[in-house]
């Protein structure tokens, strides 16, 4: 005598299970792959899913939870990255705006202790915005005698751009 003969009502949970694993897992299309036979009925079906309905339920948070927990680690882990980066760019900016500054104060040292004709003569060939930048940080004196050895209207046009950046309101 076979066990599944001594035990029928094992045969048929177990078939049962199956069926309903497989209706889990594929959905309608499995019940119609495997149809449940005429032992099973369909309140132990029922039965069954109702039992194991809260556990599929907590164990869906879990691994909702899980794979939540991993994005936001995943998350902090850029922003750690990205602050790591502000940090750097922040610290080559400070370093950059100091090497400015001294470059300019440099560049002015050379200015103040050109010739008035000479430093004129390059002043009229640069952009107009730093020729006004550098007139202004000028001792007065330095950039008027320069001021007046440049043509006329080079002059006045590093005049005007100079008396709008000393403007304390934005002009327009």
């Amino acid at each position: 005598m076979t066990s599944a003969s001594r035990f029928p009502l094992a045969r048929t949970r177990s078939a049962a299970a199956l069926g309903l694993l497989m209706a889990l897992a594929c959905g309608p299309a499995a019940t119609q792959t495997f149809p449940l036979s005429g032992t099973e009925s369909a309140s132990e079906v029922e039965k069954f899913c109702t039992g194991i309905a809260d556990a599929a339920r907590d164990r869906r948070y879990s691994l909702q939870a899980m794979e939540l927990k991993k994005l936001k680690d995943e998350v902090d882990e850029r922003i750690r990255q990205l602050e790591q980066k502000r940090a750097e760019y922040e610290d080559w900016m400070e370093r950059r705006e100091k090497f400015l500054e001294e470059a300019q104060e440099n560049v002015v040292k050379v200015y103040a202790s050109m010739k008035a004709d000479a430093a004129a003569e390059r002043l009229a060939e640069v952009n107009v915005n730093l020729a006004a930048g550098i007139l202004m940080k000028l001792d007065s004196r330095k950039a008027g005698v320069i001021l007046n050895e440049m043509d006329s209207k080079a002059a006045a046009t590093l005049t005007g751009i100079m008396a709008s950046a000393a403007r304390r309101e934005d002009p327009s």
